[in-house]
Order: C-alpha cells, then sequence, then structure tokens
C-alpha cells in the first residue's frame, strides 16, 4: 500500500522529523460543525489525542507485504512495535492530553506466539505503554486460562463490556469501561459475539449483544457519573461499528477492529477515515480501525464540546515502513527473542514459481486455498482403514493467515500462514448434509442453526461448487446451484468423505450447526503442507474454478492445467 501524505494535526504533528517520513498540519478535516480550539476554552470545548491500533497478530517484528518475515528490505518492510514505539515516544509529548489504545487481536500470527505464548507480547504491550485494551477473538485461541495468566501480566486496563465469565482471572481483570478521570472521558469496550465459534473459550465465557451491551453502559455511565466524552474500543469489524454507532446514542468516536478494514485516501483503502454516520438522535459518529498487522497507526485528534459531542478532529493512519525509525532498545528484545526459532524457522523447505496467494481467500477460490487443500487431499488419499476414500477435502478461509511469495519458502513461511496448530480430521457426511454445509456457506448463514457463518471456504480437487451470485454482501456470494464432485452431479443420498480440520469439524466458523464427534486427529496442517511443498516442489499452482459462478456446463469444462495433466 502507498504510504500516506496526509498526516495532520491542529497542532502540527511532526512525525519522525529526519526519518524520512513526512507530515503535513495542512491537510485537515473537519466535520459539519466547525471550530479550531484547542484544549478547553471558554465555551467547554476540549482537545483530545487518540492513537490506536488493531490485529497485530504477534507480528512483533517489521514484516513483507505478505505478512511473513522481512527478508528482503529492498522490497519493503513494514510495522513492527519498535517503529510503534518511535512515533508514540516522538509525537505524543507534544499532545498535552492522549491516549494509546488497543483494539484486540494481538495472539495468534507469527513464531513470537506458537514459540513464547503470551510472554513476549505482553512484555511488548507494556512497552509501548498502551492506556487500553479491549479484547479480540483470537486472545481466546488457547482458552480461558492462559488468556487470563496473559491478562495479568499487563499493566494496563482490559476493557470489553459484552465478556462475561466464571474464570477468576478473567473475571479479574476485565472491566466493561474504564474511566480516565485527569481526561474526564470513558472508554467502553466490546469483544465479537462470534468468539465460540471462532476460538477456544470455555463454556463458562459468555459474549452478549455488543450493541446492547455499549448502550447500556452508556446509559450507565450518564446515570452515575458526570462523564459525558464517551468513546468506544471494539473488535466487532467495520460494518457492525457502523450498524453500532446507527443504533446507539451518546457515543461518538469508535476505534476498531476484526475485519482488518483499511481505511484512508490511499489505494486499496474501503472508506475513508474516520468514516462518518449518523446515530440515533442525528449526531455524527467517528470511526476509525487501522487496517491490520500493526502496518498502521491510527491517530486522530478530536475536539469535543461541552455535551461530549465532536466538533473537529484531525488525523489519518501512519504507515510505518522502511522510513520509519525502529526503536533500538525494542528492536534489541526482540532480536534476541527470535534466536532460539530463528534457525528452525528459517530451514527451506521447498521453492514456489507462483505467489500462494491469501488476501483473496475470504471471497472466492484462492492459490493458496487451492494448494492446502490438495495437500490435505493427498495426506489421506489411500491411507482410509475403512475402505471409503475421501472425495476431496475442504478448509476455512480464516485458517489461512498470509501469503507465501514467489521463491524459496521457509518453515517460518508455513507456520506464519498457519499458525494455529490445527490437524487433519476425515468426516463422513451425506449428500443432503453436504448440500446444506456448503448451501449456508455460500450463503453465510448456517440452513441448521439461522447463525452466521464467519469465514468462506477453500476446497480442492474432486468438487466443484457452483452458485447463483447476488447483489448483495449480507448474502455472502450467493445462493448455491450446483455441486459435482468427481464429476458427477452431488447425491443426496450417498456417503462422502470430507478431509478437514478439527477446527471446522469441531464447530469452527459454523460450517456445522454441531460439534461432529469422535473425531481421529491427524498430523498437523503444518506439517501436511511441508511434506506437500517438498513433494511437488518447484510449487506452480493455478487456478481451476472450483468455486465459481453458476454454468449450464456444470463441472464439465476443465482448465487449462487440468487438460494439460490428462494429456
Amino acid at each position: 500500500m502507498a504510504s500516506l501524505g496526509k498526516l495532520l494535526s491542529a497542532a502540527g504533528l511532526l512525525l519522525l522529523g529526519g526519518h524520512g517520513m513526512l507530515a503535513s498540519a495542512e491537510d485537515h478535516l473537519i466535520s459539519e460543525r466547525k471550530l479550531s480550539k484547542r484544549f478547553i476554552d471558554e465555551k467547554g470545548n476540549y482537545n483530545i489525542s487518540f492513537y490506536h491500533i488493531n490485529d497485530v497478530h504477534a507480528h512483533l517484528d517489521q514484516f513483507s507485504s505478505s505478512g511473513t518475515d522481512c527478508t528482503n528490505p529492498a522490497k519493503g518492510c513494514y510495522g513492527g512495535y519498535s517503529r510503534v514505539k518511535t512515533i508514540i515516544n516522538e509525537t505524543r509529548p507534544s499532545h498535552k492530553d492522549s491516549l494509546v489504545l488497543n483494539c484486540g487481536d494481538e495472539f495468534q500470527g507469527t513464531m513470537f506466539f506458537s514459540y513464547y505464548g503470551g510472554e513476549k507480547i505482553a512484555e511488548t504491550l507494556n512497552q509501548i505503554g498502551f492506556d487500553g485494551m479491549t479484547l479480540g477473538n483470537h486472545e481466546w485461541d488457547k482458552g480461558d486460562e492462559v488468556l487470563g495468566q496473559f491478562l495479568e501480566n499487563l499493566t494496563f486496563p482490559i476493557i470489553s463490556a459484552n465478556v462475561f465469565s466464571d474464570n477468576a482471572r478473567l473475571n479479574r481483570t476485565i472491566k466493561p469501561y474504564h474511566i480516565y478521570e485527569e481526561y474526564d472521558l470513558a472508554i467502553i469496550g466490546v469483544t465479537t459475539e462470534t468468539v465460540p465459534s471462532i476460538s477456544s473459550p470455555g463454556p463458562g465465557t459468555k459474549f452478549t449483544d455488543a450493541i446492547q451491551a455499549v448502550q447500556d453502559t452508556i446509559d450507565h455511565i450518564r446515570s452515575t457519573t458526570s462523564i459525558k466524552r464517551i468513546a468506544a474500543i471494539t473488535h466487532i469489524g467495520y460494518d457492525e461499528d457502523q450498524r453500532l454507532a446507527k443504533e446507539t446514542t451518546g457515543l461518538y468516536l469508535i476505534m476498531g477492529g476484526h475485519s482488518h478494514t483499511p481505511l484512508g485516501d490511499f489505494p486499496g483503502a474501503v472508506g475513508p477515515y474516520p468514516t462518518i454516520v449518523k446515530n440515533k438522535d442525528g449526531d455524527e459518529v467517528f470511526i476509525v480501525t487501522a487496517y491490520r498487522w500493526g502496518e498502521y497507526l491510527g491517530y486522530i485528534d478530536v475536539t469535543y464540546d461541552a455535551d461530549g459531542k465532536i466538533l473537529e478532529y484531525h488525523g489519518g493512519p501512519i504507515h510505518l515502513t522502511n522510513t520509519t525509525k525502529q526503536d533500538e532498545d525494542l528492536q534489541k528484545q526482540i532480536d534476541a527473542w527470535r534466536v532460539p526459532f530463528e534457525e528452525y524457522s528459517k530451514q527451506v523447505v521447498g521453492t514456489s514459481n507462483v505467489v500462494l496467494e491469501q488476501s483473496t481467500c475470504q471471497s472466492k477460490e484462492c492459490t493458496f486455498g487451492d494448494f492446502i487443500c490438495d495437500a490435505m487431499l493427498d495426506y489421506r488419499l489411500n491411507a482410509s482403514t475403512d475402505g471409503l476414500a475421501p472425495s476431496f477435502a475442504l478448509t476455512n478461509s480464516g485458517g489461512i493467515r498470509a501469503s507465501i511469495d514467489v521463491g524459496p519458502i521457509t518453515r517460518g513461511e508455513v507456520l506464519t500462514a498457519f499458525p494455529f496448530g490445527n490437524a487433519v480430521v476425515e468426516i463422513t457426511l451425506s449428500g443432503q448434509q453436504l448440500w446444506d454445509v456448503l448451501a449456508g456457506i455460500v450463503a453465510r448463514v448456517n440452513k441448521a442453526n439461522g447463525k452466521a457463518v464467519t469465514s468462506f471456504l477453500q476446497v480442492s480437487r474432486g468438487i466443484k461448487i457452483e452458485y447463483q451470485p447476488t447483489n448483495s454482501p449480507d448474502n455472502g456470494v450467493g445462493t448455491l446451484a450446483a455441486v459435482t464432485i468427481g464429476g458427477e452431479k452431488l447425491d443426496l443420498t450417498k456417503q462422502y468423505k470430507v478431509v478437514t480440520i478439527d477446527f471446522v469439524a469441531g464447530g469452527g466458523d459454523n460450517f456445522f450447526a454441531e460439534a461432529i464427534s469422535n473425531l481421529v486427529v491427524l498430523d498437523t496442517l503444518d506439517e501436511v503442507l511441508v511434506n506437500y511443498i517438498k513433494e511437488k516442489t518447484p510449487v506452480d499452482v493455478q487456478l481451476e474454478g472450483r468455486i465459481a459462478p453458476y454454468s449450464k456446463c456444470g463441472g464439465r469444462k476443465k482448465s487449462q492445467k487440468a487438460r494439460r495433466e490428462r494429456e
């Protein structure tokens, strides 16, 4: 993504002076009501700055554009908490009042988490000097107790108003809101209600309706205190943030995460920073989020009136690139933490002639999805013990976390792309069950329980899924129209063996309405992929139309690659 040329503050925020990144005090954005005074004036108007970050996913160190370790700085290195620390240290002293906030999903994504768990993440967050954090879904990937231990090591408030747990550590550390008395301001936090279907909380940890939780907390704050300035840090996604803004009153600033949404005026951005919508009272609500992996640090400077409404704002996402200096002290620690796993992660397991693309996997067939599902299928072919060979493999797109570029493939890249430690399993479904599951995934609503399906799918060779496209993004990619397995139309009465992962079979992402029991857990996904890469190197996968809009030709058309292999 291109670096921003607009970095914005009424006070003339000067970013990284002498480090190659420009800033401008002239490029600023003003809401419908105009006011220019900073701090508290005679009308009670008050100015405060917010730094915010989300979905870092254990990227403590800089990374390449694909999200894997940055081994070639000439191609560009992005993010890293040592760059975040530089920005904070160099700019925050010029802001009389400011908060640094974290919108969740620090866990899961690189070897820093796979090897250390939350230990080094906690050390890093404390050194950055965060003032508050809400929890993302991935914070529960290793369960309540591991999360509780992590939270007890943090030195700032953990805020989520819709999380209720019988775990002693979680119950002790999570609060619905925090009042920053020196700023006469309250921060409310909320976490996506889908955590039970996409992560691993204990049965005694519950997630209530996020929007209702925010409104109830606003009402409580306003009825029990004199606080009028209220903001939210959320991990519910950009679309849900907009719904939250529209369906509440008394909330005028939302800093969000979860959907990895780029906002700003750069190529690839899907909306403005901030996105402004009207609440139930017709007042403006300002929504900001900072993409993912720590490539951007969000910054917004707002002026509140005496009633807690925002009159003016300045700001924009700050792009952290090679030109941003790394804090030397923190970077030395990060480099040292790498040493125990560095040699292992540097092992080259093969090469690729093509980019194994992850970025498109949540909306359509992607090359990495094809490749990993073929690896799962090949792993189980001729290995069945009951005489029924698997027909195809299926996985959730959300489990594919990074792309792999052309060139050598290392173990570290594989672990970054598949960091969850998922294991391969086999399940048997009737044709009718399979149709219902695929129809729900395509439409993004599980047919059995009516709940949202929270990821798209990827499949191996051996199956073709066709759908009638929809014009509404709320209805997934469309309506399931045809399924062909092994060149034949899906038989609703037949039994099919399917290779998948334990997360999906256990109810993850709501592909299945209920967890499938008595699973035999096989090898981990990363090991299956490493062995497949060794077998297929150099990798040269191409898209084959396994998931596609409906065609009267059905599954009869073969890709050029398939024809070449047949010939």
